[in-house]
């Protein structure tokens, strides 16, 4: 059941309005106009609800036209969406269109790059990239060919038609390469190194690390360098790839107050197993409490490692 045109339309138009305000956007009017063109109704015709401890299921089709207009209502919000839920772990999701907008603007594409999607989700984000780009230009990859599957029938359904590939992601998509950038909507615990063989120079990768925001430059199949950007990312982690410990694991004796700090944590994530919390502490309070921006990974052949201010200083931990 279709929702009615000119509330689909309104809903993203006011969305549109909401991720401009977010300041997103660092003048790429393109994006906009994607965002503008790619109904997200299309690609979650259903979504999970927190309630009551559990979840609630709305969707498109509710005979119960109160529950349609707040699967809408929920759809066109800026706001993740958990799109799957196994046994009460979220296994996919749509993630926050404002999040989403400043991802693509990141990635700095130009005319006629080829881009590869790491995390298929929906396939909303694919349809932002073909959008922009041309289906020719764009291949998404998710390791469940149930989520594919869904992914392939939402963009057809909206009129976009990239490569669509079952695999993992870890492994990147070699039949597709070469790439010039590529993105991922979902966590990992390290830069596959398959990735950099995958891309031309000059190749740029923007993906979420630890709880940040890693963009990286390509020098060559060997070779990549970059830092975190200023905003904060949470996203499911790469199922295929390694996998951290759960970060509880490594915080015990901790002060509350320091753990409630959102930076300090981050460091925690990105230094997880390879330096006792305690010495990080002390390492972020004497070097000031240090800021994303300041923090940085350098990938050479099968090794990749995290820094502070400057990858071959005194800081540095191996991922």
């Amino acid at each position: 059941m279709e929702p009615d045109p000119a509330l689909a339309a309104g809903a993203r138009a006011a969305l549109v309005r909401e991720i401009e305000a977010s300041g997103a956007w660092q003048g790429a009017p393109a994006w906009r106009a994607a965002f503008e063109a790619v109904p997200r109704h299309l690609f979650v015709p259903y979504f999970y609800a927190s309630a009551g401890g559990g979840h609630e299921r709305l969707w498109g089709e509710d005979p119960d036209p109160e529950r349609r207009a707040r699967w809408l209502r929920g759809v066109y919000t800026d706001a993740p969406l958990a799109t799957r839920v196994r046994d009460g772990e979220l296994l996919s999701s749509s993630s926050q269109p404002s999040l989403m907008a400043k991802m693509l603007d990141e990635l700095d594409v130009r005319d006629g790059d080829r881009v590869l999607e790491i995390g298929a989700g929906t396939g909303y984000n694919a349809a932002l990239l073909a959008h922009r780009l041309g289906d020719d230009r764009v291949t998404t990859v998710d390791l469940d060919p149930e989520i594919t599957e869904s992914a392939r029938r939402h963009l057809a359904a909206a009129g976009y038609r990239p490569a669509v590939v079952t695999g993992d992601g870890a492994a990147g998509c070699p039949e597709r390469a070469p790439y010039d950038r590529i993105i991922a909507t979902c966590t990992l615990a390290s830069v596959p190194p398959a990735w950099l063989a995958q891309c031309t120079p000059g190749a740029r990768i923007l993906a979420p690390l630890a709880t940040g925001l890693i963009a990286l430059t390509v020098r060559d199949a060997g070779h990549a360098e970059g830092r975190f950007l200023h905003t904060p990312a949470y996203f499911v982690p790469l199922r295929g790839g390694s996998a951290r410990a759960p970060l509880e694991q490594h915080i015990g004796g901790l002060p509350r107050r320091v753990l409630q700090s959102e930076l300090f944590r981050f460091l925690l994530e990105l230094t997880a197993g390879r330096l006792d919390p305690h010495e990080a502490l002390a390492l972020w309070q004497r070097e000031g409490r240090p800021v994303r921006e300041r923090f940085g990974i350098t990938v050479s052949g099968r090794y990749a490692w995290a820094w502070l201010d400057d990858p071959e200083g005194p800081y540095v931990w191996p991922l």
